[in-house]
């Protein structure tokens, strides 16, 4: 009875951390870059109680007894299926369609990748940079940060397909500017370090970075549109719902051990 109590244990706690999931999902539902996280769970260690024995007759008995003693959360694993792609008002917001993340160069020299274009301009000593939402320089296919001359009006700039800046000649003409958006790729997305803000850094899990861009990857860059978080509030409620009722019967499971040991102290020889 002691070790259903922790068993028991084991599974709300599980569940809880199930739930801190859940509701991290539904609050980052209108985050724009976000992907939909889930909780894997693995059992613990097994007690044997009767090992594989033999019968009457010496024949082996083809199974033991082993009991569970619990659970607990093994990974918690993103969902990178593509968000909708939002319509924004922003000129240089932009969306990838298909594979690939954006790559951004955080304070400490590292680099960062999301899936959230929202990006901006933002004026240096040298001219204009391009940056994400938080000041971060956005890289371009060379692998540098993406800059601009001083005398050229932002507004007017403009991306294909495929990531390439176009800003209008004499004429009006958009012309390419040499400056492509760089993407990057892993073996393992999954296995990215979350940071902060949908950013997520390169770890042994994901393997090594792979740089691209979108023509090679087969992708897309849509200007003018952002991709929305890839949550279902549908399917978090249901989940909500479940997680609950696992909580719930753990809870129960407890109170059932309580009572069997309050009976078990209150025989009398």
């Amino acid at each position: 009875m002691m070790r259903s109590l922790w068993t028991a244990a084991s599974g709300m706690i599980a569940q809880q951390t199930n739930l801190d999931t859940i509701s991290n999902n539904l609050s980052n539902i209108n985050t724009t870059g976000y992907k939909t996280e889930a909780v894997n769970f693995k059992s613990l260690l097994y007690q044997t109680i009767q090992g594989k024995s033999y019968d009457s007759t010496g024949e082996p008995k083809p199974v033991g007894a082993q009991v569970g003693l619990g659970v607990r959360p093994a990974a918690i694993v993103s969902d990178f299926h593509q968000g909708p792609l939002l319509a924004s008002n922003g000129s240089l917001d932009y969306a990838i369609r298909g594979e690939g993340f954006f790559q951004v160069r955080l304070n400490d020299g590292s680099i960062g990748y999301t899936r959230n274009g929202n990006f901006n301009v933002s004026v240096t000593g040298d001219g204009m940079a391009l940056t994400d939402s938080n000041g971060y320089p956005v890289i371009a296919a060379n692998g540098q940060p993406i800059t601009f001359p001083a005398e050229i009006d932002a507004s007017k700039l403009s991306v294909d397909q495929y990531g390439n800046f176009m800003y209008p000649d004499a004429t009006g003409n958009a012309q390419q500017m040499g400056i492509q958006i760089g993407l990057a790729r892993f073996p393992n997305p999954a296995g990215l370090d979350r940071t902060m803000d949908t950013i997520m850094k390169e770890s042994p899990a994901s393997g090594a970075v792979i740089t691209s861009t979108a023509d090679q990857l087969g992708s897309q860059i849509v200007s003018g549109r952002l991709e929305g978080s890839n949550v279902q509030a549908v399917d978090e409620m249901v989940n909500m719902i479940v997680a609950q009722r696992a909580y719930e019967m753990n809870s129960k499971a407890i109170t059932a051990s309580d009572e069997m040991l309050q009976q078990a102290n209150n025989l009398r020889s």
